[in-house]
């Protein structure tokens, strides 16, 4: 979700950043793989502490890839340098379950109860063929925090995560079909 964030900004001339916040520094690796061809986004390692909010001043949009399952302080220290938080989620009872008592811990942080900054709840890596789909919604809205959008479990993402590119890159016919998707994350994040 972050990659193609990034990516999405990028190719609209933005100057973008990819903060990594994840001990598993994954988003790091990913611009490490990143064609030089392509539009740059730069990589901030923010899995210390002590590192996030650290930035070039420059920029126009950093993306921050947190992980899974943030502990309170931290989810405070990322969300303190967040105008919009994109919480994906899967449509596994397993998951909204986890997810809607992370939601709800982050509602109570001073930024996000005062407006200043904004939660977007995607679900992520949906079958197109599932009903789970119905349930997450009725589920989530029922809560307060409806479905921003719905992107589908593709092996496009796979292969251009192994890449270092995303959607936003490549103008191919794959490709066009799954950024339908995330233009209401991008118009969300755009207001």
């Amino acid at each position: 979700m972050a990659t193609n964030l990034a990516v999405a900004l990028a190719a609209r001339g933005e100057d973008v950043a990819l903060a990594d916040a994840d001990r598993q520094k994954s988003a790091l690796a990913w611009v490490k793989r990143r064609p030089k061809h392509l539009n740059k986004i730069e990589a901030l390692n923010w899995t210390k502490e002590s590192a996030i909010g650290e930035k070039d001043k420059n920029l126009d949009a950093i993306v921050i890839d947190g992980p899974g399952g943030l502990r309170s302080e931290l989810a405070k220290n990322l969300i303190a340098e967040a105008s919009d938080i994109v919480v994906p989620v899967l449509a596994s009872a397993f998951d909204w379950n986890a997810t809607l008592k992370f939601l709800d811990g982050i509602s109570d942080i001073k930024r996000v109860r005062k407006g200043k900054a904004e939660i977007f709840v995607v679900a992520n890596r949906i079958n197109r063929r599932s009903t789970q789909v119905a349930d997450l919604e009725q589920t989530l809205s029922k809560k307060g925090y409806p479905l921003l959008a719905r992107i589908s479990d593709r092996v496009l993402y796979a292969r251009h995560a192994a890449a270092g590119t995303g959607v936003f890159d490549v103008m191919d016919n794959k490709s066009h079909e799954i950024r339908g998707q995330w233009h209401p994350l991008l118009q969300a994040v755009d207001t």
